[in-house]
């Protein structure tokens, strides 16, 4: 309940800071909010958040010893920005930081007011980018050492409870050697800091979080990329799986738009690339299959749904299933062809 009622309070304060922008910051947070109560969930962890210069997506990236790490630290808006609140965490930090940003603040200006009002603001670790690069940091003079920040261009990386006192410089170097995407290089900058002993503690979760630079008004689906591992004793390298499948996801996604406009051999190359990427994935493969058969290359597709069906039977099942839905054309000597030719 007291944790509802500062978060309630903050929130009060965060609508008033927009609208009275002109009064010294200070002044109207330390009016309005009481003391806060002690912290008592560490969340210790190592995170970097970004803006990409070329794409101007934005991202944060954690790993911690701690279950769930991503629900409480990584927080991201497309257009707005990007805010991970970690040590003992204050997670209105995350909704409260974008909310400033998203009214015109920078990522400095929105961290100091939250800071401004934080009573426990020495345990805290928290940074932000905002949608124009700028970025701000805050170790807490009590965070668990080795606990420290590097703030670069257009990116921060901060860690605590860490085994080493050169983690954090080790992410930074690894970001900016980094090639790929946003997800990549922040993928990057997580390993280099367990590779250099990372939490002191071990490793138990882990996820990225990447959205676009410009919003298209629908928040719902401006989430680039969304992952997570919960929990388990190497989640980065589980990481590293799940956005490999994200990956080829997204050829599959391209090969739909490519098909939907028309485009059957686009979309044929995007399916392809995507089988190529997960081969054990039989879903990608019985897609892609039937994606051909609807262009009418029933040859090409009949001998991958007879590696699909040998590998998982119910995706015979299916098919008959398809032509209801428009999936597959109504035609029964194609479909009898199809369940024959691939027995």
């Amino acid at each position: 309940m007291i944790r509802h009622e500062r978060e309630a309070r903050m929130k009060r304060i965060v609508v008033g800071f927009v609208l009275l922008a002109s009064i010294n910051t200070n002044t109207i947070w330390s009016a309005v909010v009481p003391d806060a109560p002690s912290p008592r969930r560490p969340v210790h962890t190592y995170s970097i958040v970004a803006r990409d210069a070329e794409t101007g997506d934005l991202g944060v990236a954690v790993q911690s010893h701690w279950f769930s790490v991503g629900s409480g630290v990584s927080w991201a808006e497309a257009g707005v920005g990007a805010v991970a609140t970690q040590s003992f965490t204050e997670v209105s930090y995350g909704p409260l930081g974008l909310e400033l940003m998203r009214a015109g603040k920078t990522a400095a200006q929105a961290l100091a007011a939250l800071l401004s009002v934080d009573e426990n603001a020495d345990v805290r670790q928290v940074a932000m980018v905002d949608r124009h690069g700028n970025v701000a940091v805050h170790t807490g003079e009590k965070c668990i050492a080795a606990a420290g920040h590097f703030e670069g261009d257009g990116f921060t990386v901060q860690a605590n409870l860490m085994a080493s006192d050169s983690v954090w410089g080790a992410m930074a170097e690894a970001f900016e050697a980094a090639e790929g995407d946003l997800a990549e290089r922040m993928m990057a900058a997580l390993e280099a800091a367990q590779a250099e002993g990372g939490d002191i503690r071990g490793s138990q979760s882990a996820a990225i979080l990447v959205v676009p630079g410009v919003s298209e008004g629908s928040p719902w689906r401006e989430r680039t990329v969304d992952l997570r591992v919960e929990d388990g004793p190497r989640p980065l390298e589980e990481l590293r799986r799940l956005l490999g499948i994200h990956r080829a996801y997204e050829h599959m996604n391209s090969g739909d738009e490519y098909f939907a406009d028309g485009d059957v051999d686009g979309a044929l190359h995007e399916y392809a690339i995507a089988a190529d990427m997960v081969p054990e994935n039989v879903e990608v493969r019985y897609w892609q299959a039937v994606t051909m058969i609807g262009a009418g290359r029933v040859a090409e597709a009949l001998p991958i749904l007879r590696r699909v069906f040998e590998q998982e039977p119910r995706w015979r099942e299916l098919t008959p299933r398809l032509p209801a839905s428009g999936l597959l054309p109504e035609d029964a000597d194609l479909m009898r062809r199809i369940l024959e030719e691939t027995r």
